[in-house]
């Protein structure tokens, strides 16, 4: 059993990937191709927004919407400390200083009753994390950040492209939305990439400008970029699985629902979706106080699991000089330390989900 199955995906569309590979094989333009833009347009209609720009990668696409908001030394960006690490990365590269909020007991995304106590007047960014393919409540923290003086909202949707926050589509939620295109995510590709999405024109064109090394013309870089562009090839595979994409999410959902009603363990807690979320599921979450125990069972009967974040980002040692400590995170710790991912993809045959869920029971589990 896959835990992540790409290659069901591939088979069922090769065919046209292959079409699309061959097409840019033969105009040879492997940079700034013509994909680019047309991915990039059905990218900002599928989610509802004016712009959509391609880039080299989910963490690239955080530097480039910090570096378009000119975030830098001195300043602080609020987050959560239970997600991937590049959340933070980008934030300390940039010289700013990441300032963490614990995460909801129920959703595992930002708990928004603790945002404001955080705000201070080094803030110059709010960054929520869409964890396991739903949303963070981005109306709260939207409304949050107008009473601050119009604080920018990066949405860190790498996990959560395609899933709704009460009917709008996660990328266009905020100021400006930031997603992945590693090939494990809902929507992924051959490699990396990622993409951001925003209504601000004068922010769009400059994160244009910022992922072609600050390039607003030929031979004119009036602002420092990075090179962050989107690959040709990317973007081809990109536009064949965007056509199946709303189809793999309702399989997607039928997976999670299948496991929510054959999963039989009092000591499981199952995922919640807050009211009026969709969840693309990213990753089939679970907690249990006896993750070892089922992690052994599941990999009795052949099925993979992963644990993900079991070190949160305010314990990790880069992050030191934070001054965090045990303790601190008390939601994002006990989750971190009870947290299991179960195989989840759009292709999981019926009697793989009864394998799974047959491992995680009292009696498989015990």
């Amino acid at each position: 059993m896959e835990f992540i199955d790409l290659k069901s995906q591939q088979a069922r569309i090769r065919e046209k990937i292959e079409g699309r590979i061959r097409t840019v094989l033969d105009h040879g333009r492997y940079v700034s191709g013509p994909e680019i833009t047309e991915l990039e347009e059905k990218l900002a209609a599928y989610v509802g927004v004016k712009h959509c720009i391609g880039a080299s990668s989910g963490t690239d696409t955080l530097l480039i919407a910090m570096m378009a908001l000119g975030i830098g030394p001195g300043d602080e960006v609020i987050t959560v400390p239970y997600t991937w690490i590049s959340t933070a990365e980008m934030i300390v590269l940039l010289g700013a200083t990441p300032v963490f909020v614990d995460i909801d007991e129920e959703t595992w995304n930002m708990d928004v009753s603790r945002l404001e106590a955080a705000i201070s007047e080094k803030t110059k960014a709010i960054m929520p994390v869409a964890i396991f393919g739903q949303t963070a409540d981005m109306t709260a923290i939207n409304e949050i950040a107008a009473r601050y003086g119009d604080l920018p909202v990066i949405e860190d949707a790498a996990q959560s492209f395609g899933a709704t926050h009460h009917g709008r589509k996660s990328c266009g939620l905020s100021t400006i939305g930031s997603t992945s295109f590693f090939p494990s995510k809902p929507l992924g590709a051959y490699g990396d990439g990622g993409a951001l999405f925003t209504d601000d024109d004068t922010l769009a064109d400059t994160m244009r400008q910022i992922g072609v090394h600050g390039q607003a013309r030929k031979h004119h870089h009036p602002i420092l970029g990075i090179n962050g562009r989107l690959d040709t090839l990317q973007a081809a595979i990109l536009l064949e699985k965007i056509e199946i994409f709303d189809d793999e999410i309702e399989k997607r959902q039928t997976v999670a629902a299948e496991y929510g009603r054959g999963i039989k363990n009092d000591a499981v807690t199952l995922p919640k979706i807050a009211d009026g979320n969709t969840s693309v599921y990213a990753q089939y979450t679970i907690l249990s106080p006896e993750r070892e125990a089922l992690a052994e069972s599941l990999a009795k009967a052949n099925v993979p699991s992963v644990s993900y974040y079991a070190i949160p980002l305010h314990l990790q040692i880069v992050f030191s000089s934070l001054g965090h400590r045990e303790g601190d995170f008390p939601v994002t710790e006990k989750v971190a330390k009870m947290g299991l991912s179960l195989p989840m993809n759009p292709y999981l045959a019926g009697e793989e989900i009864e394998r799974v869920c047959g491992a995680m029971s009292q009696e498989g589990g015990s």
